[in-house]
């Protein structure tokens, strides 16, 4: 599924859709630095990185998730900053692992400064001493303009779904448990619902942990690949891994979905472009993975839209293997121009 490095394109100065890489601007507001993909005509994919935010800490530096712990005025901070950036409201659910997709064409609104948050944060459109409305789901689908649909991640695989003839969109959260519900499936049928066709459907696959670095040992392996055969991998720690990007794309044909753009290209790209960075090199010195230094930390990666191994992301597993108690998430997002 992914290339080494060494074997992919050199980059070029027009990945990054931040031209000042920055943390903030001169009045301290956040610069994101994303990656945008040009899916389809008509439909951008934007994967945010962990630079050019406000949070701090474990959570450093472009933390967008709200149920991790951080300052809730940094995470605030950093999707508002997101929302003007892109041009587009965010539509934010909550994840919990599941087989279900929800069309957001009815129910979105602006309810928070950057868009739509139904994800269980704090910052909503809930009265005081309510609690914010909360929308259980994996899959996210729209026909509108003006929406960013938005899945959190910090290894699980995110899967960005487009009809540019239909003009419909559709987002899907892939950890290991989605992808046994059928969460790809379940938002293909609704985007067909809504008018696509299947043939039609253009899809890419965001960042996300490899089969060589996600160790889950053999029962929850040879029960994984019995849904998706050939997934059990043997991972560079020495245990028995899955592939949940290769599951992905063998429930991706089961759905009818046989045209794809590789977004591994232009994450390279960004990668090399960010090998100097010196707030990429400050997160490296205390991510507890591979070489502290930078140029050495992306000389070895292999996989460059793994998680795990390339600095750009947040990592769950990176968090756990340093010890650590905290980390944020990135947003891959989808959005009809």
């Amino acid at each position: 599924m992914s290339n080494a490095m060494n074997n992919e394109p050199q980059h070029d100065d027009e990945i990054l859709d931040s031209n000042a890489i920055s943390p903030t601007d001169e009045q301290g507001n956040p610069i994101p630095v994303t990656i945008p993909i040009a899916l389809a005509p008509g439909v951008t994919v934007v994967y945010t990185t962990r630079l050019g935010g406000v949070s701090a800490g474990d959570y450093g530096n472009c933390n967008l998730g709200g149920k991790s712990g951080d300052d809730p005025a940094a995470m605030l901070a950093n999707r508002v900053a997101l929302a003007k950036q892109i041009g587009c409201g965010l539509s934010l659910v909550s994840q919990v692992h599941s087989g279900t997709a929800v069309d957001v064409d009815e129910s979105w609104h602006l309810n928070t400064p950057f868009g739509f948050d139904v994800s269980g944060a704090a910052d909503t459109d809930a009265g005081a001493g309510q609690q914010p409305t909360v929308v259980e789901a994996d899959g996210q689908v729209t026909t509108r303009k003006g929406i960013a649909l938005g899945m959190f991640a910090a290894d699980c695989l995110p899967v960005l779904l487009a009809d540019p003839v239909a003009g419909v969109i559709g987002a899907a959260h892939c950890g290991r448990r989605g992808l046994e519900r059928g969460v790809i499936g379940s938002t293909v049928d609704l985007m067909v619902a809504k008018g696509a066709q299947r043939e039609r459907i253009v899809s890419t696959l965001g960042p996300r942990i490899c089969g060589d670095c996600y160790e889950v040992g053999d029962d929850i392996a040879d029960t994984f690949q019995k849904r998706f055969p050939l997934t059990k991998t043997q991972t560079r720690f020495g245990g028995a891994g899955i592939d949940i990007a290769e599951a992905a794309m063998i429930d991706l044909a089961f759905a009818g979905v046989s045209k794809f753009v590789d977004s591994m290209p232009r994450v390279h790209a960004a990668t090399q472009y960010l090998e100097a960075d010196p707030e990429l090199a400050a997160l490296c010195e205390t991510d507890g993975e591979g070489p502290t230094a930078l140029a050495d930390r992306i000389g070895a990666v292999q996989h460059s839209m793994c998680t795990l191994e390339n600095p750009l992301w947040y990592s769950h597993r990176r968090a756990a293997l340093a010890g650590k108690t905290h980390e944020g998430r990135l947003l891959a997002l989808i959005m009809l121009q």
